[in-house]
């Protein structure tokens, strides 16, 4: 059953690095315009908006393939769906819902409730002082 599972997101996996392949081929004029193109500051914000956008998507398309190839990695050396947690299994149906995750259900809220613990505690540090209005 576990092997049919690790083909089963191999192949997924695959897909989507075409997917991103193919967008990545893809040239977006729009967001290459010459100055001559850009007549006053409005113009000029909308261009740099355009262009910061389409960095933040190429940035999380990275990110996303690296989990991706890290997911590969770890269906070619066996341990895909093992928790990196508690090395438990990782249930399939959160498999289907987050692919690239290495965390079961239980360790990703320890990882959260951790996480938030220390944005808590700073956060208290810096709003535990009494303002004081000249």
């Amino acid at each position: 059953m576990k092997n049919e599972v690790q083909l089963k997101f191999k192949k997924l996996f695959e897909d989507r690095i075409k997917k991103f392949s193919y967008t990545n081929k893809k040239v977006q004029p729009e967001f290459f315009l010459s100055k001559d193109d850009i007549y006053d500051d409005a113009d000029l914000t909308a261009v740099e908006t355009a262009q910061n956008m389409e960095l933040r998507l190429k940035n999380r398309e990275s990110l996303y393939l690296k989990k991706i190839f890290y997911s590969l990695n770890k269906i070619k050396d066996g341990t895909f769906g093992q928790c990196e947690g508690c090395e438990e299994d990782i249930p399939k149906k959160r498999l289907e819902a987050r692919p690239t995750t290495t965390l079961c259900i239980s360790c990703k809220e320890e990882q959260e409730h951790a996480e938030k613990g220390f944005f808590d505690s700073r956060r208290s540090k810096s709003l535990g002082r009494e303002l004081k209005f000249a």
